[in-house]
């Protein structure tokens, strides 16, 4: 977790209170280590964005979730579209 901090440029308590939000679901080692994906720490950046900007935490969780949503949608509709053109 120290690492990760380190990486964003957050507190260690920044990410405890995005795992809290349920925004990011670490992994653990062995020793009960707190592991992000490059995924997660892309979330946690973003999520650090909208803070800095003046966005409370919990809807800066709800925003990130909701933009991931909609890539998402964006992607199975690019795949719908290219199978409808084949």
């Amino acid at each position: 977790m120290g690492h990760a901090a380190e990486i964003l440029g957050v507190t260690q308590a920044f990410l405890r209170s995005l795992d809290a939000a349920r925004l990011l679901t670490p992994g653990r080692s062995e020793g009960g280590h707190r592991r992000y994906s490059r995924y997660q720490l892309r979330l946690a950046a973003r999520a650090r964005e909208l803070v800095d900007a003046g966005t409370a935490l919990d809807s800066a969780c709800r925003i990130i979730i909701l933009e991931d949503q909609l890539a998402e949608a964006r992607r199975i509709n690019d795949t719908l579209r290219r199978e409808d053109l084949s």
